[in-house]
């Protein structure tokens, strides 16, 4: 049984929906992030889980129970926000017991110093919020969520107010602690190295619909859509046609060359996208020659935007020397790209693949 599901939800902001159908389970002890661009209705998603907002249509269930209809206090969720949040008049413990308010038969002093101890504010139960630092106003936020022992924590967006550095390390945090509390949490996000790294499993979304659901690695290395592939990090996305295919392979035919490709549900005369990250391009000898055009230095590696045969071309190569010109490529300039005799998509990396194409390319033919 999932410990909370929404079923064909709808909910609309006057002429505006911001939910659109959305239909999504989240198991016991599962943490799921709703990862997608502002405005795509994440946070509603989030409203509607917590009973801050009513659904136009559809269900929440919240362990086997339709709880679409009761109030926020009934639902046994915990919330943290992005902007904390904290009673400046309360000092720390004072914000931590706040959640424990309605709870009946517990040692409220034991509980706080429990909390405190889990997110490594032991000893700063007597500060005030304006005496800690960000990380620290964050971590009182989550004590206090947790300090009621919700069935599921839901989280909007809790560490984008942050310094990157900051972000990191805090995130690391927050993952140790779901799991060591084994909690079943909703985390929104539109960074996607937070998603990835928090998450077990990852749903896109766009336009109020959830585009793919799945484990973060698959995610990241077999995107169904070509909106997933270019929204979870950088993708080269090729327009091109199936030719033939082979069990699980096809062989894509793009600007007159043919690449093979993980097949998917591509079948030969589909418009497909060819697929590959960045980092699935090596430069060196090989059959392919592309041109140039400019490079970043990114510190531990060289982002290089390159053209071949006329179509945009990223790539991530490692930075192991600096040579003397200060750029491992004269611009603009030619380099050869993919290991030699191969080509450039690796044919069993699992970095790439054929993206379908609906009629006229604009939308994926595949949306989930």
């Amino acid at each position: 049984m999932a410990a909370v599901e929404v079923r064909e939800l709808v909910k609309r902001f006057g002429p505006v929906v911001a939910v659109d159908r959305l239909s999504l389970a989240i198991g016991d002890r599962e943490v799921v992030a709703l990862l997608g661009p502002s405005g795509c209705g994440k946070t509603t998603v989030l409203r509607l889980i917590a009973g801050l907002e009513r659904p136009d249509e559809g269900q929440v269930i919240l362990a086997g129970q339709d709880a679409t209809a009761w109030p926020p206090e009934a639902r046994g969720v915990g919330l943290v926000f992005q902007n904390y949040a904290l009673f400046p008049h309360l000092s720390v413990a004072g914000n931590v017991a706040y959640g424990l308010r309605f709870k009946r038969g517990v040692d409220r002093k034991a509980r706080v110093r429990e909390l405190l101890e889990l997110v490594g504010l032991a000893g700063y139960e007597r500060r005030r919020p304006h005496e800690l630092s960000e990380g620290q106003k964050q971590r009182v936020a989550l004590a206090r969520a947790l300090a009621p022992a919700p069935r599921v924590l839901l989280l909007d967006e809790p560490l984008s107010a942050l310094d990157a550095a900051l972000r990191k390390e805090l995130r690391g945090e927050l993952r140790r602690i779901l799991r060591d509390l084994g909690m079943t949490a909703v985390y929104v996000t539109h960074d996607q190295g937070e998603a990835l790294a928090l998450a077990d499993r990852v749903a896109v979304m766009r336009a109020g619909r959830v585009e793919q659901v799945s484990r973060p690695e698959e995610l990241y290395r077999s995107p169904r859509t070509p909106f997933v592939a270019s929204f979870l990090g950088r993708a080269n996305l090729w327009s091109g046609r199936v030719v033939a295919v082979d069990g699980e392979r096809a062989a894509v035919e793009v600007a007159g060359e043919r690449f093979s490709a993980v097949r998917g549900e591509a079948a030969p005369g589909d418009e497909v996208y060819l697929f590959f990250r960045p980092e699935a391009v090596a430069v060196g000898e090989g059959p392919y020659v592309a041109e140039v055009e400019r490079v970043e230095y990114l510190g531990d590696r060289w982002e290089v935007h390159a053209r071949f045969r006329g179509l945009p071309l990223i790539l991530l190569v490692p930075e192991p020397r600096t040579p003397p010109s200060g750029s491992p490529f004269p611009r603009p300039s030619s380099s050869r790209t993919g290991r030699s005799g191969e080509p450039v998509l690796p044919p069993a990396s699992g970095a790439g693949g054929a993206c379908r194409r609906s009629q006229g390319g604009a939308q994926p033919a595949v949306s989930h």
